[in-house]
């Protein structure tokens, strides 16, 4: 806790003066532009990742950047949602995974939750047409090749559910609003971008594999749903 009281005094005397401007205006009210969400991992920052200033981020966090279907549930997500698309009137909506994440560990082994987080294990039921693609079509995948098929296909399953929201899909027949697919790579700082329409990612593996021996691993890239692979700029 002395670390964080400290920062928080450094935040008063140092970048608050600084960017006084800044939060008056924010005092009056928020205008962004883009909801994300993401895990509530501790290794995820998503304004530090986007480079982004207060006020220009509407954030959903939870375990493994789920979002349930309309209906499932009255939770906090479908309320912000719905704030942010009605309300604030988002033009984006982000759903970020990221590399090694626990949620997605578990959700491949749900038995070892039973007991001990019975929370988590009721919680990832809202992410069971991910285990559910996962089991019928990656057999041949395991270690960090299941993980990581199972932290991307995830992400698109999100961006399905995402779907099912009236507010969403009135907005999306208007063309008033853009869904995106990220997967965040802690290791790299690689961001890649999926086709936000669900796609093969099996088969896109390969060609993933094939781009990286001719580009050289890119510290900073784009993939769409179609396996291509761009450096950042």
């Amino acid at each position: 806790m002395r670390k964080i009281i400290k920062g928080v005094h450094e935040f008063q005397t140092n970048y608050f003066n600084t960017h006084r401007e800044l939060f008056e205006r924010l005092s009056e009210g928020q205008h962004p532009r883009i909801l994300f969400i993401t895990c509530s991992d501790s290794r995820i920052d998503p304004n530090l990742l986007t480079q982004t200033e207060p006020g220009e981020l509407f954030i959903i966090r939870n375990v493994g950047n789920i979002i349930p279907p309309y209906g499932a549930t009255t939770g906090a997500e479908g309320a912000a949602i719905e704030y942010a698309v009605e309300a604030l009137g988002i033009k984006h909506i982000i759903v970020c995974g990221h590399s090694h994440c626990g949620a997605m560990k578990g959700l491949l082994q749900p038995s070892k939750l039973t007991d001990k987080m019975p929370l988590v294990y009721d919680w990832l039921k809202y992410a069971e047409g991910t285990r559910r693609i996962i089991q019928e079509n990656y057999q041949d995948y395991e270690g960090d090749a299941l993980l990581n098929a199972a932290i991307e296909e995830n992400v698109l399953t999100q961006i399905e559910n995402l779907r099912s929201y009236p507010v969403i899909h009135s907005k999306l027949y208007k063309g008033q609003l853009e869904l995106h697919a990220w997967v965040y790579k802690i290791e790299t700082g690689g961001v890649y971008v999926y086709s936000a329409e669900r796609c093969s990612i099996k088969a896109d593996h390969e060609e993933e594999e094939i781009e990286k021996n001719l580009q050289g691993a890119a510290s900073h890239a784009f993939m769409n749903g179609n396996g291509k692979v761009s450096s950042l700029h």
